[in-house]
């Protein structure tokens, strides 16, 4: 490849916004990104990752790490995908322990036990859990318990009812024989998470948690009592259980000596590290800091923090605050933490290795990567920092044109609150423009709603930028990242303190003379598609929007979304009254400004249904509107062709419409009902 920098005496050429050319290409986007779903470590040390890839049409490959970066091998067989979709989001897809891996299949949801070391012709992945005819049983979060030689793991049942789903955490024999149903070990509630055992495989803690709450509203820690035959015979709830205290404790791990650690944020409203006194069934908090030391539960298998030495009772850790994330090393017996440099301003789990942590992490000029970070004695200093795998290991040769984020804290409507954002100003070391012209903008809403924008390297954000586009993503209130307070400031309030938020930022912006706020756009998925509805519907702040598998009707929304989010919107919106009146489908009359919209028709989450309904109003009202529909895919775009095809046509629509300028990519643009 040609070096993609400017010649440092080639004099800029001058063209308008948005018309820029750049080698950040829509191949490059949809090739590139490459996605993370956890790692392991084996009991040889070596690092294991499960890899998703766009351009296998979304597989996902468990991967054996080697010496080098070249020797990395796929383990998982051709005919196999690991993937499981319990409780919908999935996660925690597999576990190893020893020389053996234990994954989900996403074809049929089966478990299967598999030898790392093992050719796949030789020994191919043996089946553990029962067929019963149609992917209706999930399993995630799943671990090893070495006493009794089973698995443990969260089961999610839609034998019943696929709307009505069944959460228990069951165990399964991992003796060779006849494949059993699974034996239930806990059951009752809702939902369950993080089944751990201790280091005698004699107690076991879980978390719970019930409707109408979500994981981060109110949740409960359990221990229960392991008996010789396996059953659990004795239950104490740890937290979550006292009704004056408003919590939701988490990622609960045992040390080798029996304590048990967790996150919960009952004290400063933060999500902190607590340990739990057996003797007299108490909470202590380690250290208190107004940070978030984990994130929301919206998947399985989250591992924000590792004890490292227990003799010195050093635990690594990864915080989050005023956005952005720290490694660090807290000292149990001192109570102190020790902030760790590293690259990244971004970090997901942590994982323990050979006298080493192996961290996910990215930063602004690092793509969501893996690291291999080596300590000195105390645990004080990083001594050794290397990037082992990334999502998009090309990327570098595209630096001259990334567009560095700004972090800014904007006020809202409410007199007080502020919310944040991060901006990133158009950048090509190859065009300016006329001082005249201020720049479109692209405003970009997050999913969820219980989400956060990170700021981190995204070739899609800089595929935008490199071309002349400035380009926003908000976190607005009910984002999370910033504590418990900001993140409920959406209760009962979606639909306008989100939309309020963005039209406020984009505003902000237009006031600091960043963006032409005759061309401001904005656009966002599923939750984040909603907002983006809900702000072309109720505002009139944005000239154009795309919503990628967003929520038009709210009301339908939640007599169709499955279990796990059935209350959500209760908490959300409100009343049926509600639902209603802050529905975009029922608000047609007021959009005002094209919109092009994308969607999987095998969408579990929000049913393609929503999509052709808004996509047909809108057409009837006259307004320039286009649909654009995919076979095979489900919430959330995951075959490379589809990704690239919905970055061209969000970009040329724009373009068309709003832009005042042409495209340099020779991007085919699809029929606009009411504009061509």
């Amino acid at each position: 490849m040609s070096d993609s920098s400017a010649p440092p005496t080639l004099q800029k050429l001058t063209a308008p916004y948005g018309s820029w050319s750049s080698p950040i290409t829509s191949d490059i986007v949809s090739g590139a990104g490459k996605s993370l779903g956890g790692t392991a470590v084996d009991s040889l040390g070596r690092l294991l990752w499960l890899e998703s890839r766009p351009t296998e049409s979304g597989r996902s490959v468990i991967v054996k790490g080697g010496d080098g970066e070249d020797d990395a091998t796929d383990i998982t067989p051709i005919d196999f995908s690991v993937r499981t979709v319990a409780q919908d989001y999935g996660g925690g897809d597999f576990s190893v322990s020893g020389d053996t891996v234990i994954f989900s299949n996403y074809k049929d949801q089966r478990l299967y036990k598999q030898s790392i070391d093992s050719k796949e012709s030789h020994s191919p992945p043996v089946a553990l859990t029962p067929d019963y005819g149609e992917p209706l049983v999930c399993y995630a979060d799943g671990v090893f318990d070495k006493r009794l030689n089973r698995y443990v793991t969260v089961r999610d049942d839609r034998r019943e009812s696929s709307k009505n789903s069944v959460a228990s955490i069951v165990s399964i024999e991992l003796n060779d024989g006849v494949i059993k149903d699974p034996k239930v070990l806990v059951s009752g509630n809702d939902f369950y998470a993080f089944p751990r055992f201790d280091h005698e495989g004699k107690k076991m803690t879980w978390i719970e948690w019930s409707h109408p709450n979500m994981p981060w509203d109110s949740s409960q820690l359990w221990v229960g009592y392991i008996s010789d035959n396996g059953d659990v015979y004795k239950r104490v709830c740890v937290a979550g259980g006292d009704p004056t205290i408003i919590e939701s404790p988490t990622e609960p791990k045992w040390s080798s000596k029996g304590e048990l650690f967790f996150v919960t944020d009952r004290n400063l409203g933060f999500w902190n590290i607590h340990k739990w006194v057996e003797s007299d069934n108490t909470v202590l908090p380690l250290y208190s800091l107004e940070a978030e030391f984990t994130r929301p539960s919206w998947v399985f298998g989250i591992n924000s923090y590792e004890i490292i030495n227990e003799q010195k009772s050093l635990i690594a850790c990864s915080y989050r605050q005023k956005g952005r994330s720290y490694l660090g090393v807290l000292n149990t017996n001192k109570n102190t933490l020790s902030v760790l440099q590293t690259p990244f301003t971004d970090l997901r789990n942590i994982k323990c290795g050979v006298n080493c942590l192996y961290i996910e992490g990215a930063s602004a000029i690092h793509p969501t990567s893996i690291a291999k970070v080596t300590l000195n004695d105390e645990a004080s200093k990083v001594v050794d920092f290397k990037i082992v795998w990334s999502s998009s290991p090309t990327s570098s040769n595209y630096k001259p044109y990334f567009s560095n984020p700004e972090f800014i804290e904007f006020p809202t409507e409410v007199s007080g609150e502020n919310a944040y954002a991060y901006y990133y100003p158009p950048t090509n070391p190859m065009y300016q423009a006329s001082q005249e012209e201020k720049p479109p903008l692209l405003l970009q809403t997050h999913g969820g709603p219980t989400d956060e924008a990170r700021g981190i390297l995204n070739l899609n954000i800089q595929f935008w930028t490199s071309r002349g586009w400035a380009f926003v993503d908000v976190n607005y209130g009910g984002s999370t990242g910033y504590g418990r307070k900001f993140r409920e400031r959406l209760l009962k309030n979606w639909g306008i303190v989100d939309v309020n938020d963005c039209c406020s930022c984009a505003q902000f912006l237009v006031d600091n003379g960043k963006v032409d706020s005759e061309r401001l756009c904005i656009t966002g998925e599923s939750a984040g598609g909603y907002t983006t509805l809900a702000t072309l519907a109720f505002k009139n702040t944005f000239k154009a929007g795309a919503s990628l598998y967003g929520i038009a009707d709210v009301k339908a929304l939640k007599e169709e979304i499955p279990k796990f989010e059935s209350y959500y919107m209760d908490n959300l919106v409100g009343d049926e009254k509600e639902l209603i009146k802050r529905s975009p489908i029922n608000s047609v009359d007021q959009f005002s400004c094209p919109i092009i919209i994308f969607q999987g028709l095998e969408d579990k989450v929000v049913s393609p249904e929503q999509a052709k309904k808004i996509y047909k109003a809108l057409k009837s009202k006259g307004l320039p509107v286009a649909l654009v529909e995919y076979e095979g895919e489900q919430h959330g775009f995951r075959m490379a062709e589809n990704i690239k095809f919905t970055l061209e046509q969000q970009m040329v629509f724009f373009a068309r419409l709003v832009g005042h300028f042409k495209v340099a990519d020779e991007f085919t643009p699809i029929k606009i009902d009411n504009f061509d």
